[in-house]
């Protein structure tokens, strides 16, 4: 689609024969049928004639399929939210495992505390020092 956008001109009309093969998704299509009203472009579709934005029926159309795209993200953000809350709510936990367990962390911090440096505790347990300081991080904030 790039190169094609690349070389558009004024009043060019992009035409295709069914609009997935052009855009995967309706967010998508906007996107490009955006980006083709920016070089004042046109886009055609042989197999649907109502996604025709050289027509103002057809940049109606497309103007409610962007309200009904951009509601439908809207939709989708607050299902995934409400799933995270209620994920963390059974005690599910986000991202990836700790390297360290909670036994080596009491050690980690033991051995901070008693003046050993970051990275040489960081290589007695194979981590990077930025896993040291996020363990010593953690017990701050508890």
């Amino acid at each position: 689609m790039e190169a094609i956008l690349g070389q558009l001109r004024k009043d060019d009309v992009v035409v295709v024969t069914k609009l997935d093969r052009l855009a995967r998704s309706t967010a998508e299509l906007l996107r490009i049928a955006e980006a083709l009203n920016e070089k004042n472009a046109g886009l055609q579709s042989l197999d649907e004639p109502w996604a025709d934005t050289t027509s103002p029926a057809g940049k109606m159309i497309m103007t409610v399929f962007g309200g009904i795209a951009e509601f439908e993200r809207s939709l989708i953000l607050t299902r995934t939210q409400e799933g995270r809350k209620a994920a963390l709510a059974r005690g599910v936990a986000f991202g990836r495992p700790s390297k360290l367990r909670q036994d080596q962390k009491e050690v980690v911090r033991d051995l901070v505390k008693n003046g050993q440096s970051i990275s040489a505790v960081a290589r007695t347990f194979n981590v990077h020092p930025a896993t040291i300081y996020r363990c010593l991080d953690e017990k701050q904030a508890l």
